[in-house]
C-alpha cells in the first residue's frame, strides 16, 4: 500500500502476548499479593502483640509507693488469718501498679517488627493465708481469668481463647509445704522464700515452686512473686503465624498481693 504521495506505508503490528509473558505477569501479580498478605499479617500480629508493657513485679518499689513510714512492726504479731485485699492502690495494666493483681507476660519476635512483650493482668484475686506464729502454714489463691486485661485491649479475646476460660474460668494456687517466715517478718523485714504448691490453669494441675518476697507494710502484708511457666503443660496454645520468627512455649507468671487480717 502507498500513501497519497506514493510512499509505501509501513504498518506496525504488536504481536499477541506469548504464554511465557502471561505466565510471568501472573507470577509477578501473585508475588505482589503474597507480599501484601505478609505485610497485613505482620501488622495484625503487631496490633495483637505490640505495645509498651509495664514493668515486672517489684516488692520494694510497690511498698515504697504506699508506705507512710510509720509501720515498722506489728504490735499483735502476724499470727492469724490474712485475706487478699483488693482495696489498696489503683489497678492499671498499661503502667506500673501498686494494687493487687495476678497475670503473665510473654515474649515473641515478629518478622520486620522485632521483640515485643505481651502482658495480661487481672485485679480479681481472692484467697486466704494462715500464719501460725511465724510459719505460713496454708494458702489458697484464686484468680478470675475471665477478667484479664491486656496492655493492648485488642488481645483480650485471643487471651480468653488460649486460656480456655469458657470451661475453666479460674486459676488457683494451693500451698502444699509450710514456709518459715522468721522473727523479722513481724518487724517489717523483707522475707524471701519459695512457695511450693499446686497450680491449676485451664483445668490442668502441676506442682510448682515460686520464688516470693513478702513484707509487712502499714499493718498489711505485701507479697510478690514470679516464675516461668510452660504453656503446653497446661494445654494452653500460644498464638502463632508464618511471620512469627520465634514464640516460646513459655512465659512469666507474676502476682502482687496485698493481705489484710
Amino acid at each position: 500500500m502507498q500513501s497519497p504521495k506514493g510512499n509505501p506505508i509501513v504498518e506496525t503490528i504488536t504481536p499477541p502476548p506469548t504464554k511465557t509473558g502471561s505466565r510471568r505477569r501472573r507470577w509477578i501479580s501473585l508475588l505482589i499479593g503474597l507480599v501484601a498478605l505478609a505485610a497485613i499479617a505482620a501488622g495484625t500480629l503487631f496490633w495483637f502483640f505490640g505495645g509498651e508493657a509495664p514493668a515486672g513485679v517489684d516488692l520494694e518499689e510497690t511498698a515504697s509507693a504506699v508506705d507512710d513510714g510509720t509501720a515498722t512492726a506489728s504490735p499483735t504479731g502476724i499470727d492469724g488469718t490474712w485475706s487478699v485485699d483488693t482495696t489498696v492502690g489503683e489497678f492499671t495494666v498499661t503502667e506500673d501498679t501498686d494494687a493487687t493483681f495476678a497475670g503473665f507476660r510473654v515474649e515473641e519476635v515478629l518478622q520486620s517488627i522485632g521483640s515485643s512483650t505481651a502482658v495480661g493482668r487481672t485485679p480479681d484475686v481472692a484467697g486466704t493465708v494462715e500464719i501460725d506464729g511465724t510459719t505460713l502454714s496454708s494458702a489458697e489463691i484464686v484468680v478470675d481469668l475471665t477478667s484479664i486485661q491486656s496492655d493492648e485491649a485488642r488481645r483480650e479475646g485471643r487471651i480468653q481463647q488460649a486460656l480456655g476460660t469458657d470451661a475453666s474460668p479460674t486459676a488457683t494456687f494451693l500451698l502444699t509445704e509450710p514456709i518459715k517466715l522468721g522473727d523479722g517478718a513481724a518487724k517489717g523485714e523483707v522475707v524471701s522464700a519459695v512457695a511450693t504448691g499446686e497450680l491449676t490453669i485451664n483445668g490442668v494441675t502441676n506442682t510448682v515452686e515460686i520464688p516470693v518476697e513478702a513484707r509487712l507494710v502499714d499493718a498489711k502484708i505485701l507479697v510478690t512473686g514470679s516464675t516461668g511457666v510452660t504453656f503446653s503443660d497446661y494445654d494452653v496454645t500460644v498464638p502463632s503465624a508464618p511471620v512469627v520468627l520465634s514464640v516460646e512455649d513459655r512465659g512469666i507468671l507474676e502476682f502482687q498481693l496485698w493481705l489484710s487480717s
